[in-house]
């Protein structure tokens, strides 16, 4: 969604608002990695309160155009999420 020094103040409430038509947030987190291909620098997590909405949210943004880049949308380990494990 955003490359290497995109991130700012509005990143993340504007990503809660659009998840947010998928139903519940209930957390968003934006993960910037040190190194790594250029496309994969900034990771954006998203936990919904329901699996019915996580489900319909990736099937969705997966693929979609946002801002000229491609967004990966998929889901991540639910373990390694809560311990904030988010550069595997």
């Amino acid at each position: 969604m955003v490359g290497p020094g995109e991130v700012d103040e509005d990143l993340e409430p504007e990503t809660k608002e659009e998840c947010g038509k998928y139903g519940e947030v209930i957390k968003c987190i934006i993960f910037e990695l040190p190194s790594g291909p250029e496309d994969e620098s900034v990771r954006i997590f998203i936990e919904f309160k329901r699996m019915e909405s996580a489900i319909k949210a990736v099937v969705d943004l997966n693929g979609r155009y946002f801002g000229g880049r491609v967004v990966k949308a998929s889901f991540y380990d639910v373990d390694k999420f809560q311990r904030l494990e988010l550069a595997e």
